[in-house]
C-alpha cells in the first residue's frame, strides 16, 4: 500500500488530496482532501497550509507519502515529485469520480474548458475559452458581490428567476456595466444571475458540440456545486438535442488533485519498474 498526494494550484484555491493505493499504484481511495481559497495571500503558504490540513485529516505525516504530484499552477511548489498536465489530470480525476464519463467540462475562476475523453481518461479533443471572457468563475463571483449575494446562494437564486435578462458582451468589463444597468432599471437578482448562467452556459455548450461529445459529462472546477448554472448547461442541451448527460460529483472541485495523485502513482510504480529491472 502506498500513499500519494495530489496539490492542485488554481488561480483562486489551493485543492490537495491524499490517495491510497496498492502496491501497483492502481485500486485508489481518497484518504483526505482540503480546499482553500487563496484570497490575496501568498500560494506557497497556501499551499502549505493545506498539505498540512490533508496529512492531518489522513493521519499521515510527509514521510508516509510516497508521490507528491502537482497540477494546474503546481510548478511553483518545490517539494514535488513530479507535475502532470491540467487537462490530464482533470481526465482521470472525474473518471475516478465517475466510470461512466466521457467528457469533463472544467469551469474555473479565469476560464472554462471542454475536454473529450476515452475510457482510459486517455485526452482526445479540447476546447476551451479565452480568459477575457466573461463566462468564468471570477466574473460570477464579482457579480454577485456587486449584488450582495454569497457565493452560495448564486445557484439557489438563480433557479428562482423568471424572466431572466442576458448579458451582452463576452467582455467582462462591458458585462459588469450590463448588470449595473439591470440593477438601475430593476431587473431582480435571480433574473440577474440566470441571465448570467445562461450567457456562460451557451459558451460552454458550443465547447461541447465542437469536440462532438456523447454520453456522460462531469462539471469540475469551482462552478461544479453552482445548481443553477448545472441546471441551464442540461436545458440548453436537451433544446438543441445533444445527447450528453451533464452533472456534478460533490467532489468535482477535487478532480484535477485528485488525478494528479493517481498519475503520481502511476509514475512512482513505472519507475520502480524500471530500476528493478536494472
Amino acid at each position: 500500500m502506498i500513499h500519494t498526494l495530489g496539490i492542485d494550484v488554481g488561480s483562486s484555491a489551493i485543492k490537495a488530496v491524499a490517495m491510497k493505493l496498492d502496491d501497483q499504484g492502481g485500486g485508489g481511495t481518497l484518504a483526505a482532501s482540503h480546499v482553500n481559497k487563496i484570497r490575496k495571500r501568498s500560494v506557497k503558504d497556501v499551499v502549505l497550509q493545506v498539505v498540512e490540513r490533508v496529512l492531518q485529516e489522513g493521519g499521515l505525516s510527509r514521510e508516509d507519502i510516497t508521490y507528491i504530484a502537482t497540477t494546474g499552477e503546481g510548478e511553483m511548489v518545490d517539494f514535488r515529485n513530479g507535475h502532470f498536465y491540467s487537462m490530464t489530470s482533470h481526465a482521470r480525476g472525474a473518471l475516478f469520480l465517475s466510470s461512466s464519463v466521457r467528457a469533463v467540462m472544467d469551469v474555473g475562476a479565469l476560464h472554462a474548458r471542454v475536454m473529450l475523453m476515452d475510457s482510459r481518461s486517455k485526452v482526445l479533443d479540447h476546447r476551451m475559452t479565452s480568459q477575457c471572457a466573461s463566462g468564468s468563475g471570477q466574473f460570477l463571483e464579482n457579480i454577485s458581490r456587486y449584488l450582495g449575494v454569497a457565493v452560495e446562494d448564486i445557484g439557489r437564486l438563480s433557479l428562482e428567476a423568471d424572466k431572466p435578462e442576458m448579458v451582452s458582451s463576452i467582455c467582462a468589463v462591458l458585462s459588469e456595466t450590463d448588470v449595473i444597468n439591470m440593477v438601475s432599471r430593476g431587473v431582480s437578482t435571480p433574473n440577474i444571475l440566470k441571465g448570467i448562467h445562461l450567457s456562460i452556459g451557451k459558451r460552454l455548450i458550443n465547447l461541447l458540440r465542437m469536440v462532438k461529445a456523447e454520453g456522460d459529462v462531469l462539471v469540475t472546477g469551482g462552478l461544479a456545486q453552482d445548481a443553477g448554472l448545472l441546471a441551464v448547461l442540461q436545458s440548453l442541451a436537451l433544446e438543441l438535442g445533444l445527447k450528453v448527460r451533464i452533472a456534478a460529483h460533490p467532489q468535482s472541485v477535487l478532480a484535477g488533485a485528485i488525478g494528479a495523485a493517481l498519475w503520481g502513482g502511476y509514475r512512482y510504480t513505472k519507475l520502480k519498474m524500471k530500476e528493478a529491472e536494472v
